[in-house]
């Protein structure tokens, strides 16, 4: 490699991942080139790690946070709703708070876990 070459690829190395995402789309518009597969692996690589940096979240976990003490039985009847777990595994989560009531659930689902729980009295959280 000539030092001219050797510069550019330790300057490339230096970019964030919206950077490279930013020259390739430069680079495709100033060279009139599309950054497929078959354009090279230096122009391929930057955009392919953007696309995955923007993938969209699909699994949410709902986390009991914490509860109000006057409101522990109903919130572990919630609990109980949510998941049909028995009376002294639900009680242990309830107690055991923060902890994850549900995991790798669609979001609409994890929105209404959240509402379950926050009308008997609970705090919850979708993560």
């Amino acid at each position: 490699m000539t030092a001219t070459t050797d510069n550019i690829l330790e300057q490339l190395k230096t970019l964030s991942l919206l950077e490279a995402a930013e020259l390739v789309k430069q680079i495709e518009e100033a060279f009139g080139v599309s950054a497929a597969a078959t354009a090279g692996v230096v122009a391929a690589a930057p955009a392919a790690a953007a696309a995955e940096a923007v993938e969209e979240q699909t699994e949410f976990d709902v986390i009991l946070d914490s509860f109000d003490a006057a409101s522990k039985i109903k919130v572990l009847k919630a609990v109980r709703e949510v998941t049909g777990l028995g009376l002294g595994e639900a009680k242990a989560l309830v107690e055991a708070a923060p902890k994850a009531v549900k995991e790798g659930i669609a979001k609409p689902e994890a929105e209404s876990v959240k509402k379950v729980i926050e009308e008997a009295g609970g705090k919850a959280t979708i993560k």
